[in-house]
């Protein structure tokens, strides 16, 4: 499909009325299928705790009386924080994938393209090098993501006489293969008995130390993402046609891809700093919401974050459960992620 066929797609999905109950009824399904996974999140695990003990839990707590107890700390300080982050987590990756992937009209670009999980993960492996405590090891990460990002861009900028995204991403694979070679080289010189493994087993990602501070430290960045992306949507469409097309419907076309970029990169900087290296969901989650609800980015990003904390929440479920020993999530995203991607691909390829 041609640039112009797509976005001539994407602006005739919001002409068709009909398709906006059916869309709705999409998110609020998926708003209550979260819910259900975010209860048997709670529940599961080596304490089972039954639906309603978790109800019990969560109402002490709400109105403000406490039960002690064995249910209370595992539920409520344990689990609860867990499954937040899971969700802020999943949400921003594929809504700033879908971000990306409707930025640069290509959908194999992911959050990690422009070097944001790469600049994030040099970042933690410089902390955990230094010996830094959790909280610097979290700045020193979403300040890497940055970072690299403004890096890309900046470069990416002083290149003319390419097409602008395709130089985009070109300097973002370029930059973020540098900067894994410099985190290969921190891990060479790193201490192999302590600061090597904290290296190695935070580039898997994961959600085990997951607090109630992570999810507020997360929070703004998330949040912030949000608002732009939410306020934006309509004009973000418009980055679907040729430039000088969406100049003529009067988008300022380099400040909107600004902007689209800080708010994507922010929030995938903010999870990367949280959870470490997950793969996959923000590649794979927006292409099922775009089957599902069709390329208009009104409807797009919110049933992305929608699936997205659903898809991360169920794989950190399954990575705490399936064995006694907890599997890293970025592991089990691409074992479930690669399967899907490959069957959205095949059915792509026959509807074209």
């Amino acid at each position: 499909m041609s640039d112009s066929q797509h976005a001539a797609s994407t602006l005739d999905a919001r002409e068709r009325p009909d398709r906006q109950g059916t869309n709705r009824a999409l998110l609020l399904l998926a708003i209550v299928a979260l819910a259900l996974i975010a209860l048997i999140a709670l529940c599961a695990g080596p304490f089972a705790a039954s639906p309603a003990q978790v109800a019990d839990v969560v109402w002490s707590r709400l109105l403000g009386h406490p039960v002690a107890g064995i249910a209370d700390e595992i539920v409520w300080r344990i689990r609860m924080p867990r499954v937040a982050l899971c969700v802020l987590v999943g949400g921003a990756l594929s809504a700033s994938g879908a971000a990306f992937q409707h930025l640069f009209r290509n959908p194999l670009v992911a959050p990690e393209t422009l070097g944001v999980s790469t600049g994030g993960a040099l970042g933690a492996a410089i902390a955990i090098t230094l010996g830094a405590g959790a909280l610097v090891l979290q700045i020193a990460a979403f300040a890497g993501g940055l970072l690299a990002v403004a890096a890309v861009v900046f470069i990416a900028r002083r290149l003319t006489g390419h097409e602008p995204l395709v130089t985009l991403i070109l300097t973002g694979v370029v930059v973020a293969s540098l900067l894994g070679a410099a985190i290969s080289l921190i891990k060479f010189i790193a201490d192999p008995y302590n600061q090597l493994p904290a290296i190695t087993f935070w580039l898997m990602g994961s959600f085990a130390a997951a607090k109630a501070t992570d999810v507020v430290a997360m929070l703004p960045a998330a949040l912030m993402a949000a608002i732009l992306l939410g306020a934006l949507a309509w004009r973000i469409n418009l980055l679907a046609l040729p430039d000088d097309e969406a100049r003529a419907l009067g988008a300022n076309t380099p400040r909107l891809r600004g902007v689209v970029i800080l708010a994507a990169t922010l929030a995938s900087a903010a999870s990367v700093a949280v959870s470490g290296i997950i793969g996959w969901v923000g590649l794979v989650v927006p292409h099922i919401a775009r089957v599902l609800v069709g390329p208009d980015f009104s409807r797009l990003w919110p049933l992305a974050a929608v699936l997205g904390a659903i898809f991360m929440l169920a794989i950190d479920t399954l990575a705490r459960t399936l064995l006694p020993v907890e599997i890293p999530p970025g592991v089990l995203t691409a074992f479930v992620g690669t399967p899907v991607f490959i069957a959205l691909l095949a059915r792509t390829g026959r509807e074209a």
